[in-house]
C-alpha cells in the first residue's frame, strides 16, 4: 500500500474482553493504527486492547454513530476500517483492501460482506448475508448522521468488496436476548427524534411487516426453524418494542 493511502482500523467497545484480542490480532500487520475506541468497559477490554497492541480512546457513549464520527474527526490518517470487536478480518480480506486503495481510481467508501453465526450457526438469509456494511471511508469524504444500524454519507462513488467479514455476533440465544433491548430503546429514540409518535396499529402492524420482511422478502426461511425463531424474535423487537418504549417515553 502506498504512503497516500493511510489506513487505521477503528473497533468500538464497551465490556469486549472475550474479543478483543482475537479482533487486533487478525489487524494487525495489515493495518496501522488499530485504536479501540471504548465507552467505559468495566470489564478487562482496554488493558487486553494495549496488550495485543492497540490504542485505547475512551469516549463516553451516547450513540454509536456518534461513537464513529468522534474517530473521524480525531484521526488524520486517509482511510479508516471501522470493525466491530466480534468480527474477524481474514488474509484474504486484507489482501483485498490493500489492492483497491492502492488503485488510482479508489472510491471513498467501500462496502463489506459479512458472514453472519448467530448462536453458533452460520445464517445465510433473511437479511443476514450478504449483508454489507459501509465500513472502509476515505475520512475526509465521510459522515455519519444515524443512531442506531447506522449508515455514513459518502461524498464521492462507493464499491464492493468481494471478501467477507466473519461476524460472530452473539454466542447462544441468552446473549442475543440480553443485546436486543437496547437496540431497540436507540430506534426508539430515532422515531422520537423523528416525531414519531406510537398509534395503536403500529403494535400490530410493525411487527406484521417486519415478520413478513424477514421470513418471506428476505427468505429467511430457508434457514428452517432456525430462520422462523430468527423472524418471530426480530418482529418483537424491531416492530413491536421501540413502539412500547416510545409510549412509555423510553
Amino acid at each position: 500500500m502506498s504512503n497516500r493511502a493511510q489506513l487505521a482500523a477503528v473497533i468500538l467497545t464497551k465490556n469486549e474482553a472475550a474479543h478483543i484480542g482475537d479482533c487486533i490480532a487478525a489487524l494487525r500487520g495489515w493495518v496501522n493504527p488499530v485504536i479501540v475506541w471504548d465507552s467505559g468497559s468495566t470489564d478487562a477490554t482496554c488493558d487486553r486492547a494495549r496488550a495485543a497492541g492497540a490504542a485505547v480512546v475512551q469516549r463516553p457513549f451516547d450513540t454509536y454513530a456518534a461513537q464513529r464520527q468522534a474517530a473521524l474527526d480525531t484521526l488524520t490518517v486517509e482511510w479508516v476500517l471501522f470493525v466491530d470487536a466480534d468480527e474477524r478480518a481474514t488474509p484474504e480480506l486484507a489482501a483485498e483492501v490493500r489492492r483497491r486503495l492502492a488503485e488510482d481510481t479508489a472510491a471513498d467508501g467501500y462496502w463489506i460482506p459479512r458472514r453472519n453465526w448467530i448462536a453458533g450457526r452460520e445464517t445465510r438469509w433473511g437479511g443476514f448475508y450478504p449483508d454489507y456494511q459501509l465500513r472502509l471511508l476515505r475520512r475526509a469524504a465521510a459522515r455519519y448522521a444515524r443512531g442506531v444500524h447506522e449508515i455514513a454519507s459518502v461524498a464521492g462513488e462507493t464499491g464492493y468488496l468481494q471478501t467477507p467479514l466473519l461476524h460472530y455476533n452473539y454466542r447462544d440465544w441468552a446473549h442475543f436476548h440480553a443485546k436486543q433491548p437496547g437496540y431497540a430503546r436507540l430506534e426508539a429514540r430515532l422515531l422520537a427524534e423523528r416525531g414519531i409518535r406510537p398509534r395503536p396499529h403500529n403494535f400490530v402492524l410493525q411487527p406484521l411487516r417486519e415478520f413478513r420482511r424477514r421470513y418471506f422478502t428476505l427468505q429467511g426461511r430457508r434457514d428452517g426453524l432456525h430462520g422462523l425463531r430468527l423472524a418471530l424474535w426480530l418482529a418483537w423487537y424491531y416492530g413491536f418494542m421501540p413502539y412500547w418504549y416510545l409510549l412509555r417515553g423510553g
